[in-house]
């Protein structure tokens, strides 16, 4: 084998293995080491004061809904206090929240508008529990989940907590992709947990000790991995309750979805970018779990262009060698390889124009959803290199 092929070999392969390792090794790695340990178990009869936190910018389609939603939590009512954070909104999200101030719901709000970070920061002056939940507008809660989320807090090396995203089945294939990604998500999670710590949260349903909040950098995108990771950069747990549940809808489109994540994977970029400030290098596991589940996401993309032009090189090299060993990835092998790309990726692109029916459909529909994820990914780390604002948040539909 001449260097050339062998170069090329080598860069294919590891791409493949990057690929296989971040969607599947580690996932199944951190799994395995958790059937190790016991699950841990935590008071459910204590009920600290709570803040309930939401943040709203121009919802006023389903704010009025959320505080009823809100106002119907199993917790009890004199230690739940209702915020809402609606700074900037130009719609009539305020005067919706001000028609339940008799119900005991709390308006922050400002005409000025610098952000969703930036509404929660004013806001927060105005919180009295001990525990402050951080919740979204779009997002509903089942009847139990402040009690679930807020128990684990009898045990003073926890700092946060987070619950479980679900996604409403709309019958559209991309509810199906989204409410799958977000169970492979929670399964995740709840393995962290059990070794220790969760390193990654869900915005609309996290809760965090008041005394411990410190308002994230100026301009931050992901406040709420930001806030995980400084939260262990501080020597404090986070843990996953995957049974206090928040149900919501996917965005209207594929379109508006690649809108969310590019600021999303934008903010993961900046995330990596301060990590030097956030990585906890003293302890080996958190920082391996920390850049195995999450920094390595941003850099799929990468690979998997790397694994397309490498495998397409050593076709067009038009080696003449054959070997029976496909990691030669010489003939047939490079053939077989770039074919399956190919077929993915028509299969990918397909799936944006034609809409298939059944559990086939879902099946078919997941290769667009990967693909449409990492040039979503793709295009975030471009947005984070051209220092576009997107930690001020603009709404999808949903």
């Amino acid at each position: 084998m001449n260097p050339e092929t062998l170069i090329m070999t080598l860069l294919f392969w590891g791409a493949v293995l990057f690929i296989v390792y971040t969607y599947f090794g580690y996932p199944i790695i951190i799994f395995l080491l958790a059937q190790l340990k016991p699950e841990a178990t935590y008071c459910t009869e204590t009920f600290p004061s709570v803040t309930f936190l939401i943040a709203a910018y121009n919802e006023e389609l389903v704010i009025p809904q959320k505080i009823e939603n809100t106002l119907q939590l199993d917790y009890p009512r004199d230690k739940l206090q209702i915020i809402v954070a609606a700074d900037g909104s130009s719609d009539k999200t305020a005067e919706l929240v001000r028609n339940f101030s008799d119900r005991g719901v709390e308006l922050s709000y400002i005409p000025e508008r610098g952000g969703k970070m930036a509404a929660i920061v004013r806001a927060m002056p105005l919180t009295r529990g001990e525990i402050v939940i951080f919740s979204d507008a779009n997002n509903m809660y089942e009847s139990q989940a402040v009690r679930i989320l807020v128990a684990p807090f009898c045990d003073s090396s926890i700092g946060l907590t987070t619950g479980a995203k679900l996604i409403i089945d709309d019958q559209r294939n991309l509810s199906s992709a989204e409410g799958l990604y977000w169970k492979y998500e929670s399964w995740i999670k709840k393995n962290e947990t059990i070794l220790g710590t969760c390193t990654n949260s869900v915005g609309e349903i996290m809760a965090i000790r008041r005394e411990l909040f410190i308002p994230p950098v100026e301009k931050i995108i992901n406040d709420d991995h930001y806030m995980v990771l400084d939260m262990i950069h501080r020597g404090y747990r986070v843990v996953y309750t995957p049974q206090a549940r928040s149900f919501e809808y996917v965005s209207q489109t594929a379109k508006d979805e690649i809108v969310r994540r590019v600021r999303m994977n934008a903010g993961l970029y900046q995330t990596i970018a301060m990590s030097g400030k956030l990585l906890p290098f003293n302890r080996p596991l958190l920082l391996w779990k920390i850049i195995s589940h999450k920094f390595f996401r941003a850099f799929v993309p990468f690979a998997m262009l790397i694994a397309f032009f490498s495998n397409l090189i050593l076709v067009l090299m038009h080696n003449k060698q054959v070997n029976t060993s496909f990691w030669m990835v010489t003939l047939p092998f490079n053939q077989i390889f770039i074919i399956l790309q190919l077929f993915f990726y028509a299969v990918a692109i397909l799936g944006n124009f034609v809409k298939f029916h059944g559990l086939l459909g879902k099946i078919f529909y997941l290769p667009t959803y990967l693909v449409n994820s990492n040039l979503a990914t793709f295009v975030g780390f471009h947005s984070f290199l051209t220092n576009k604002q997107l930690h001020v948040w603009e709404r999808v539909r949903r």
